[in-house]
């Protein structure tokens, strides 16, 4: 099993995740995050490297740009046990991400409110946050992703009692429940966006 070293985590529903990342950090983790994410890190003493100043680009266009980089995806599907992989992560400076903690814009929940105009909707659908979940799970021998905050408890007692790391069956189990997440996702905005004229 491998030592989970690195985290991104990025959330829009943060239950629980202050705890989680004060534990991770007690085991060494370092943790990058984002935005709104990033500052309830910080205001709870935690320690966190913003994803910009780990990819040496800023946020741009209210936010709509902020993981979508190589330095973020080329350190989830970056092969670990593949030499051509890692020589190429080290010749563009891409350190590994092992751990994966991102939650989705709530969609849902923002085209159920009254008077939800189609502008209102379009900003509340997520695209890197799906991005990284799909990137994370596809390369699941190498990456754990957790994308509800039921898990918090369960992978933090694995990790407590396999010295920071995360079996193979535990990363499988998690990556399938990612891709029934995003299929789900993806479902809701094709069923809103039909009811548009």
């Amino acid at each position: 099993m491998k030592k989970i070293k690195r985290a991104l985590v990025s959330v829009s529903d943060k239950t629980g995740v202050v705890e989680l990342c004060r534990t991770l950090n007690k085991m060494g983790v370092e943790i990058l995050s984002t935005g709104g994410t990033a500052q309830t890190l910080r205001d709870a003493l935690i320690s966190v490297i913003e994803v910009s100043d780990y990819t040496g680009f800023p946020e741009i266009m209210d936010g709509r740009v902020k993981t979508l980089h190589p330095k973020i995806h080329g350190a989830l599907l970056g092969k670990r046990d593949t030499d051509n992989h890692m020589e190429q992560m080290k010749k563009h400076g891409i350190e590994p991400i092992d751990l994966v903690v991102v939650n989705l814009y709530p969609f849902e929940k923002t085209i159920a409110k009254p008077g939800c105009t189609l502008d209102e909707a379009i900003e509340n659908i997520d695209i890197g946050g799906p991005s990284m979940l799909r990137s994370a799970a596809k390369n699941y021998h190498d990456v754990a992703v957790v994308t509800d905050f039921g898990d918090y408890e369960e992978i933090v007692r694995e990790m407590t009692r396999s010295d920071g790391s995360l079996s193979l069956e535990t990363r499988f189990r998690l990556a399938k429940k990612v891709f029934r997440q995003t299929s789900h996702y993806d479902n809701a905005i094709v069923e809103y966006l039909e009811t548009i004229p």
